[in-house]
């Protein structure tokens, strides 16, 4: 990135970097901010220092509200198409990332911020926090690929139902369908993340890499695709130093030196 970003706040600690939604009182996501949001999520993707990605809120109560409306307001189909596509490209590039995204949320959390959890590999929730999606009630879906995320991560009954009601739902709740991973007490979320991420960070890459590939990849294939996918990835590892690393590690009882980025 160019320059500091207005509405993103970027913290890198022990190799985990920090992505925190920044833009008071409530996250509402203007162009701006979603532009800043995929500049910033790419380069966390690029940069080899960072092994894990978090995506949080530096906004007290507030995980994300959502669009800010002012930007739909005479909008038309050929414009949205361009914001569609930036949401887009958001979740493919979450999806695509070759090192573990996690979210930390707290607060309220619907809309935009909250579609983009979807394509993280966990949710770790704050009690309290609540989760919504409210488009229904503007006459619009959510587009950061969210129908077919959520449609995969909580079934098509509940994820159907879930988009007619538009209402809130609570941690508990949304723990119970499979929406978010942990509930956590709030004063500990960012150290509990924190840790997760930072113990992610000790094991190979090149293995976190074959990991998310084969399974975030291979979930929306056919299972004989997906197992094609697994059977020339498993292939590949054989030839990485940290395949060749982990073998004697384990074999000469020793801790493994990874070099894989």
């Amino acid at each position: 990135m160019s320059a500091s970003p207005e509405f993103i706040r970027i913290t890198d600690i022990n190799k985990v970097r920090w992505l925190e939604f920044n833009r008071g009182p409530v996250n509402a996501f203007n162009r701006q901010m979603v532009e800043e949001t995929r500049a910033a999520i790419k380069a966390a993707v690029d940069d080899n220092s960072v092994r894990v990605i978090v995506l949080a809120s530096a906004v007290e109560k507030y995980f994300s509200a959502g669009a800010d409306l002012n930007e739909f307001r005479g909008i038309k189909s050929e414009a949205m198409s361009v914001w569609v596509s930036m949401c887009h490209d958001i979740a493919n590039t979450l999806r695509d990332a070759p090192k573990p995204v996690l979210a930390a949320i707290h607060g309220t959390a619907v809309g935009g911020g909250l579609e983009m959890t979807l394509h993280c590999d966990l949710r770790f929730a704050a009690e309290g926090s609540r989760f919504g999606q409210p488009e229904i009630q503007i006459a619009f879906i959510p587009p950061i690929a969210t129908t077919q995320a959520l449609v995969r991560l909580i079934g098509r009954s509940r994820t159907l139902q879930y988009l007619y009601d538009g209402s809130l739902v609570s941690a508990e709740e949304a723990k119970e369908w499979g929406l978010i991973d942990e509930i956590v007490e709030p004063d500990r979320l960012r150290e509990y993340v924190q840790s997760y991420a930072e113990n992610l960070a000790t094991k190979s890459a090149t293995a976190l890499a074959a990991i998310r590939e084969t399974v975030t990849k291979g979930g929306g294939l056919t299972f004989d695709d997906g197992m094609a996918l697994e059977y020339e990835v498993a292939s590949q590892l054989a030839d990485t130093p940290d395949f060749a690393e982990g073998i004697d590690a384990f074999l000469e009882k020793r801790e493994p030196k990874w070099v894989g980025k």
